[in-house]
């Protein structure tokens, strides 16, 4: 090979790997950025367990009523739950209770139901008692308070042993002796025995509902009349007349183990009212079970909710929602720790 073509091989083999040396000094280009597409899938969170529907009972007098549709309120807008009201009796509740069909009622009077809390709560364990609502029931003879000032001696049972003070109260169909006024005949009532077992001067007429002992109210009160009846509190009547309760021997729990014997000789025992549920609520809503467990208010409070329905004419939610609105620091306790 001639010197000349060798010095051009020469600089063809340098030029030659000066190219090569500069391809392999670039820096390798960036993979492209990964679409949303191509992205790992993040991991599902898992589904959570569809909250049950909170059914409440809702018995056929007013204090039950609002007191469903204060925890209607609060079960929907502080809890999130969808709320049933069913409207059912009293004593058939307690089978659909232990079934689950029905979550919660909130206002048992026991003096009526011993035999169904033995069976449902203590026997079978398929409804649990959820503590009291805070009222507290009383059975009793009341009269007008007009009546008691004209004649003091009518504030005990005493008084109805005069016959002068007894005939104040007759009537055409009680002759000589005076008329007390029961209930409707399915209602607890003793007043017979009671009568009887004091020796007063009275006889018992019963006027066979609710609205026929409030009928017969109005109408004596309106004419400032007498008139000796059954009755309870709590009740819209303690709002709208002045009543005075007739004191009777006190309450034992010796006088009423005579009352199948027809024994019964005292008042009537007071009711602390309480609450019940379904046995699984506090599995399946825990935070629902506690705000039930934690509701509770005064006579005071529930009065002026009936009083509101019955005498001023609202619906039991209006009256409730009043409530509620007025009353949130009393409230705002019944909920779960964290609501």
């Amino acid at each position: 090979m001639s010197q000349t073509r060798r010095s051009i091989f020469v600089v063809l083999l340098v030029t030659l790997a000066l190219l090569l040396a500069a391809c392999g000094a670039q820096t390798p280009a960036a993979p492209p950025a990964t679409s949303a597409t191509t992205a790992p899938a993040a991991a599902e969170a898992p589904a959570q367990t569809p909250r049950i529907t909170i059914k409440l009972a809702e018995n056929p007098w007013t204090g039950s009523s609002v007191n469903v549709h204060v925890a209607k309120l609060l079960l929907e807008e502080q809890l999130g739950y969808t709320v049933e009201v069913l409207t059912v009796d009293e004593n058939a509740q307690w089978a659909a209770l232990a079934s689950g069909d029905l979550s919660a009622t909130l206002e048992i009077w026991p003096s009526g139901h011993a035999e169904n809390v033995q069976q449902y709560i203590v026997d079978q364990q398929l409804v649990e008692d959820l503590g009291p609502i805070g009222v507290v029931g009383k059975i009793g003879w009341y009269l007008p308070t007009y009546m008691v000032e004209q004649h003091p001696e009518m504030a005990t049972y005493e008084g109805f042993r005069d016959a002068e003070i007894a005939a104040l109260f007759s009537t055409a169909e009680t002759g000589t002796a005076g008329q007390f006024l029961g209930g409707d005949p399915s209602w607890v009532q003793y007043d017979e025995d009671i009568i009887k077992n004091l020796g007063l001067n009275l006889q018992v007429v019963q006027s066979g509902s609710e609205q026929a002992v409030l009928a017969s109210l109005d109408s004596a009160y309106s004419r400032n009349e007498p008139i000796l009846f059954y009755f309870w509190t709590p009740h819209s009547v303690h709002a709208k007349y002045d009543l005075t309760p007739v004191e009777l021997p006190a309450y034992t729990d010796a006088c009423y183990a005579q009352a199948d014997a027809g024994g019964v000789a005292c008042a009537y025992p007071e009711d602390v009212l309480f609450k019940a549920a379904w046995a699984g609520l506090k599995e399946q809503a825990p935070d629902a079970y506690a705000m039930l467990s934690n509701m509770r208010y005064s006579n005071e409070d529930q009065i002026a909710m009936i009083a509101a329905v019955e005498i001023d004419g609202q619906e039991p939610e209006d009256a409730a929602r009043t409530w509620v609105e007025a009353n949130e620091a009393a409230w705002r306790t019944w909920l779960p720790t964290g609501q």
